[in-house]
């Protein structure tokens, strides 16, 4: 039987986006989302808040990253012995300890705990996640698919930020963390609801090179590595940048991101699985690196509200498409171990670059002694990286990226045998 031949032996109900697993996992991705994002605002904040340089502020941020790398080589093989639905409701569980020690924390020291034990969560939660719903989308509609679903980051981000900072001035910053671990523990009871496959296990738990890193996907992860550590420079300094400008509801920046997110994801979904993954990648990255010159020159709320909305139009487009990559690039039973490897190159850049984002900014501030001058000559630097991900991604570009019908002749493991 010939590949086109088993290609149109596809159950119809798999071709459709909103079966009922992909919109468990949509809802879920919404709720969990919304507490990241009211919470993750916050904490460059509170550091600031407790006192904190720019170089520290930087370090916080990052911090997280620390325990997310350092629990990525059982990622991958938990994600093929265990439960998906499971090893979620371990990892939120994981987040909502982070936020209670924001809760109780009163200096830098116990926030840096806080951030370490949400790491160990973050590290599980976005590769399962991403696993549980590229699980639920036929190959042929991954990009469209994965855009979607990442429309539930959007909604959140439209009003988590405003709705974190508005009730910091009601009620404190450690009491809206204690909300936030309220948040994680409805996202836990849902998760351990949700539907999964169980695996099937043909051997003993173990931890190898393969069950950690998906090779196929080293180049897109290293695309991410880049874009990812620029993007948490946005979140760890936008807050702080527009104080220092005198920009009140800074939040709204967010808020525009979000809103031309609902606009711009599904739009490069379609132009991805219709024309193929460059024609929405490399406009994105040129995109994204002009909303850093925007923020740069930014100093009023309509300038920061047009950077942000020039941003979901760049790392918005970016981000889903080159998990679809990711997810297209290995069959079924490794998405998980795909979907690790490509959070490694995006931890391993928020580890690092809102480290060196934060010493640029103090050593400008220093030798100028002008604030502003040293965020905004922070994010014009912060271009030079995302330059980078332009150029390996135009070198590879064919290797990674292919158009639906090659994709479908591919993927064979989406047919039935009956």
């Amino acid at each position: 039987m010939s590949d086109l031949n088993e290609i149109k032996i596809v159950p119809e109900g798999r071709q459709t986006i909103w079966n009922k697993a992909f919109i468990d996992i949509f809802v879920i991705n919404i709720i969990l989302n919304m507490g990241q994002y009211m919470m993750n605002t916050l904490i460059p904040k509170f550091a600031e808040h407790l006192g904190a340089t720019a170089a520290i502020v930087g370090m916080v941020s990052g911090m997280f990253a620390v325990t997310a790398l350092s629990v990525r080589p059982i990622v991958g093989p938990a994600t093929g012995y265990f439960r998906k639905n499971l090893l979620l409701a371990v990892a939120v569980g994981n987040i909502a300890l982070g936020y209670i020690c924001y809760g109780f924390s009163g200096s830098i020291p116990m926030i840096i705990v806080g951030r370490l034990l949400q790491g160990i969560g973050m590290g599980f939660l976005a590769p399962v996640l991403l696993a549980l719903a590229s699980d639920a989308l036929p190959c042929g509609r991954m990009a469209s698919g994965i855009g979607i679903y990442s429309l539930g980051q959007a909604i959140a981000a439209a009003v988590g930020p405003t709705i974190g900072l508005e009730l910091t001035g009601v009620i404190g910053y450690n009491k809206t963390f204690f909300i936030g671990a309220v948040i994680m523990g409805v996202v836990l009871v849902l998760a351990l609801r949700l539907e999964s496959e169980k695996p099937v296990r043909t051997e003993k738990f173990k931890i190898s090179i393969k069950n950690m890193v998906a090779i196929e996907v080293i180049v897109p992860t290293i695309i991410m590595f880049f874009l990812g550590g620029t993007y948490s420079c946005i979140n760890s300094f936008i807050v702080i940048y527009g104080g220092v400008c005198g920009v009140k509801q800074i939040g709204l920046f967010f808020t525009a991101y979000a809103v031309c997110l609902l606009f711009s994801r599904p739009i490069s979904g379609r132009i991805a699985d219709r024309y193929g993954m460059d024609k929405a990648i490399i406009p994105g990255i040129l995109v994204y690196a002009l909303s850093f010159i925007i923020i740069s020159f930014a100093r009023s709320l309509p300038m920061f509200i047009f950077a942000g909305a020039v941003s979901a139009f760049g790392y918005g487009v970016c981000q889903p498409s080159i998990q679809a990559v990711c997810m297209k690039l290995v069959p079924k039973e490794r998405r998980g171990v795909a979907g690790n490897t490509n959070y490694i190159g995006v931890d391993s850049g928020f580890l690092l670059t809102p480290m060196l984002a934060g010493y640029i900014v103090t050593f400008v501030q220093n030798q100028s002694n002008n604030e502003v001058l040293g965020f905004a000559f922070m994010y014009r630097v912060m271009t030079i990286p995302i330059l980078i991900a332009l150029v390996i991604f135009w070198i590879k570009r064919k290797e990674m990226t292919v158009k639906d019908d090659d994709a479908l002749r591919t993927f064979k493991y989406e047919t039935t045998r009956e």
